[in-house]
């Protein structure tokens, strides 16, 4: 029986091997692709073990100083429109979920339920009249749209996250601070918020990374190349008749990393966040 489970485990971490090589080999061939010249890649293609005398960072210079291609521009705006718009619904969902989570008042449902039908809304079907809505209002073509836009996305399914969290936080310890007259601000400050790091770092990294890959909206509300963010600038290096692979590659890995490298940073908080709330404490 135990040479039986032996076996299955060998057999399943096995499985697990050859499906993460499976899922790295495309990560392997754009890093490979991204150092190594045009010429190489069109003549002798990227699925083999590199050759040192031909790799070269040459395509990371120039898609980051080279006003042709401007992604540098483009990561240095990402990084302020998925700042703004991952602190701002997160410090708004963290209050609303609060609430949510510890009080009755009339319309509690209801205005839950709505919440739910946001998060259910597609993204798509708002395009035309936002587009009509941020013209008459005058931010189109502007961070300040871009980062409302996604903030207000954001909240609904934040909330809906941190209240899930919240109502598995000790009751007791809730309790004992009103019974010290303890002020709802204290309380959320001092006891909520320090419990609750987990899933506030977890949304925090979720809605950062929603935002710094979102292209759809980008395009549509971002025109202006001074503005453009990365995900649009990274589009731009592939050529209406020549595409330079190493150029689209190396791109392609400089808007990767910043949310890898969040994650890795925070991947602790992150699964416990993801599997907190679900288990009552």
């Amino acid at each position: 029986m135990k040479r039986r489970i032996k076996l299955s485990v060998v057999l399943i971490n096995v499985a697990m091997w050859a499906l993460a090589l499976v899922w790295i080999l495309p990560l392997y061939g754009l890093t490979l692709v991204s150092l190594m010249p045009y010429r190489v890649v069109v003549t002798e293609g990227w699925l083999r073990i590199p050759d040192l005398s031909v790799v070269t960072i040459k395509n990371y210079v120039d898609v980051l100083t080279s006003p042709l291609y401007d992604v540098g521009t483009g990561l240095r705006n990402s990084f302020i429109v998925a700042t703004l718009s991952t602190i701002i619904p997160v410090v708004a969902a963290a209050l609303a979920a609060y609430v949510f989570a510890n009080y009755d008042f009339t319309l509690k449902s209801m205005l839950f339920t709505v919440l739910l039908f946001v998060m259910m809304i597609p993204q798509q079907l708002c395009v035309v009249p936002l587009f009509f809505l941020f013209n008459r209002l005058g931010i189109y073509n502007t961070f300040t749209g871009i980062i409302l836009l996604h903030s207000a996305w954001g909240i609904a399914w934040s909330t809906f996250f941190l209240r899930n969290y919240f109502r598995f936080l000790p009751r007791s310890i809730i309790d004992a601070a009103r019974v010290d007259n303890a002020s709802d601000f204290a309380i959320f400050r001092r006891i909520v918020l320090p419990l609750s790091k987990p899933a506030l770092i977890t949304t925090s990294v979720m809605q950062f990374t929603w935002v710094w890959n979102d292209l759809f909206y980008a395009i549509v509300f971002l025109v202006s190349k001074d503005l453009q963010v990365v995900t649009q600038k990274v589009i731009m290096l592939k050529g209406e008749f020549v595409v330079d692979w190493g150029l689209l590659s190396a791109g392609a890995i400089l808007s990767m990393l910043p949310p890898l490298i969040i994650y890795a940073l925070f991947n602790k908080y992150f699964i416990q966040g993801v599997a907190g709330w679900g288990v009552r404490r």
